[in-house]
């Protein structure tokens, strides 16, 4: 006998199957998430946990005529799995496979394409009004976790469609998690939201009772209607999104499936703002993920009998943290601000050790660069890790609060560079273009683990103002870079006399392994400090070679090599000139070496550029 999985092509499939066939319909696509990403490597505990969620959205609203929009994204695989891509899953997050992110471009069920939190109910409400000014007849459904409230994005969006009464359906996928555990007053809230389990029975009963009263007489009408509202406050509690505008629903097992399709039937009709409040599990039906969401929130390929991943070297992340922990033993001034990712950024160790300086802002990057300024001014030395993608989000926070008050912040900046399968939303190439611009901004770039710990050291206890330091996912490290790091200086790392390569951060162990390979003489000036520049090193170096090539993983547009090429310009250096960058077009996700290979930055590529400037 076939399995139900099997034969669920479409959603419309899935209309065919009673309650109990639903049900066990999710048991198997557990079982399919887990050995599939088991494999492949993915958002697993986020994923397991709306299975049913996410069965019973498709099972109520027609997909693609109605719009279902997942904030971040990244629980979006049983959604792909059930519009058609499931035999396509041994390729996710593969190069030229299918995303882990919803992406217009790969299926027309894909409403929008999402990758940072707290986004949804824009895009949500722009979808509903464009809908409206069409004259169409469809839903437009967001859903997000707990965690995204946690972002004042949400609130301006909420505010917007409460106040317009623009009918669509937030869904709050309530898992008390978005990476790490929820914190602030929303959490709060939600919590004493949860201890009513009845809300949702009790709000349909009672509305089905008033909508009952008959209206008679434009009068009378005005007055019962007045009452209802009375009655619907005395008897059912408000909440603050009823307070916002919308029509609260819930809480509702979020692995119920016959109380959510309850609760979706019920509001698919309704012509007007709704908030539906599921509560769902984090890793439900795996028992690795339940007791660990946070490792299994995105988990490189693991043993699914055990849950075990291969250990691996130390990242820069994690040399991060117990550095961090080194330096506030030292300095009581030292404070760390994490925006709910202290695992993610190696800071759950501090925060067990220091909790009086320690702060989880949520998924909040703009207040939390704000907040750091706030704590600089007031005389602490804040240190605020941030992965590259998530800083762009704080980008006027870190010129207008940090940069233009000269502001003591530290920006360690995490997953600068290609970070690979997370993909195009998530890809560290932009910092290098966006800090070097801002006045009173130093950038710093590690080419070892120890060089990052020499830099942190610099930034917290020998500099005042601000300052960023970007170092890559994972733990790739040049080879012989000399300790004794100085501000403002290039590493003479090798002489040469035919082609002087310059590169930063990770790429200075590209620049090593071409080098190793060209048949020249390679000149390799080591970068780690972007800006300042040192001016001086680069001019000296081109002047002796006449032959210059820039690595860098960033941009090529305002990125160091457009830099470097406007000092040789304004200092008349005669010599030829090339630059190994990013273009200008989204970089997809696949493996950091087949990227590299991509766009010309691994070792082979770069020995090509090395000798059409040494031949031509």
């Amino acid at each position: 006998m076939n399995k139900l999985l099997d034969n669920i092509g479409s959603p419309d499939d899935l209309k065919k199957l009673n309650t109990d066939e639903l049900t066990a319909l999710s048991a198997e696509i557990r079982e399919f998430l887990i050995d599939s990403v088991s494999k492949t490597g993915g958002h697993l505990a986020s994923n397991l946990g709306v299975v049913e969620l996410t069965v019973a959205l498709h099972t109520v609203f027609n997909v693609p005529e109605d719009k279902i929009i997942f904030d971040v994204g990244h629980q979006s695989y049983v959604h792909k799995i059930l519009t058609g891509r499931k035999d396509k899953f041994d390729t996710l997050r593969e190069f030229g496979g299918i995303s882990g992110f919803p992406k217009r471009s790969e299926s027309e069920s894909d409403a929008f394409n999402t990758g940072h939190s707290s986004t949804s109910v824009s895009a949500a409400l722009g979808l509903a009004r464009a809908r409206d000014l069409s004259g169409g007849d469809f839903n437009v459904i967001a859903v997000f976790g707990d965690g995204a409230l946690t972002g004042g994005m949400m609130y301006e969006a909420m505010n917007d469609a409460g106040h317009s009464r623009t009918p669509l359906i937030l869904i709050l996928n309530d898992n008390a998690m978005s990476i790490s555990r929820n914190v602030g007053a929303v959490s709060t809230h939600l919590r004493k939201l949860r201890m009513s389990p009845a809300y949702f029975h009790s709000k349909v009963v009672v509305e089905s009772i008033l909508n009952k009263i008959p209206l008679v007489g434009k009068g009378i009408a005005t007055v019962i209607k007045k009452v209802k509202r009375f009655f619907r406050r005395l008897v059912i509690p408000t909440t603050m999104f009823d307070d916002m505008g919308f029509t609260y629903m819930g809480p509702v097992d979020g692995h119920d499936i016959k109380a959510m399709i309850q609760c979706f039937e019920y509001v698919k009709d309704e012509k007007k703002p709704v908030f539906i409040h599921v509560q769902t599990k984090k890793g439900k039906g795996y028992a690795p993920a339940e007791s660990d969401p946070q490792r299994f929130h995105g988990i490189s390929p693991f043993d699914k009998e055990t849950g075990e991943t291969r250990e691996g070297s130390e990242t820069y992340s994690a040399r991060f943290g117990s550095v961090m922990i080194k330096l506030a033993e030292r300095n009581k001034k030292i404070v760390a601000i994490t925006g709910a990712m202290p695992d993610g950024t190696g800071l759950e160790e501090f925060g067990k050790r220091f909790k009086n300086r320690f702060f989880d802002v949520g998924i909040a990057e703009q207040h939390g660069v704000t907040f750091a300024a706030g704590l600089a001014a007031g005389g602490y030395t804040p240190v605020i890790p941030l992965y590259s993608s998530f800083l762009q989000r704080a980008y006027d926070q870190t010129l207008h609060d940090v940069c233009l008050q000269k502001l003591h912040v530290v920006l360690p900046i995490d997953r600068a560079g290609i970070v690979g399968r997370d993909g195009e939303t998530h890809q560290g190439i932009y910092d290098i273009s966006y800090l070097t611009h801002m006045p009173n901004m130093t950038l710093l770039s590690p080419a070892t683990l120890d060089q990052l710990e020499e830099m942190l050291d610099f930034a917290v206890n020998k500099f005042d103002a601000p300052i960023a330091i970007r170092y890559p996912r994972g733990s790739v490290q040049a080879d012989n870079v000399p300790s004794g790091f100085t501000l403002g200086k290039a590493q003479l790392l090798c002489e040469g006399t035919d082609v002087t390569v310059i590169a930063a951060g990770r790429m200075v162990k590209r620049a090593q392994e071409a080098a190793a390979l060209a048949g020249k003489s390679v000149e390799i000036l080591a970068m780690p400090t972007i800006k300042p520049l040192d001016k001086d090193a680069v001019i000296a170096s081109a002047s002796k070679t006449g032959r210059v090539i820039t690595i860098e993983d960033n941009v090529k547009t305002g990125g160091m090599g457009s830099i470097i090429a406007t000092v040789l310009e304004e200092n008349r250096v005669d010599c030829a000139f090339k630059i190994c960058a990013l273009p200008d077009e989204n970089v997809p996700h696949g493996t950091v070496d087949e990227l590299d290979a991509l766009y010309g930055l691994d070792a082979i590529s770069i020995v090509s550029k090395i000798q059409e400037l040494c031949n031509g």
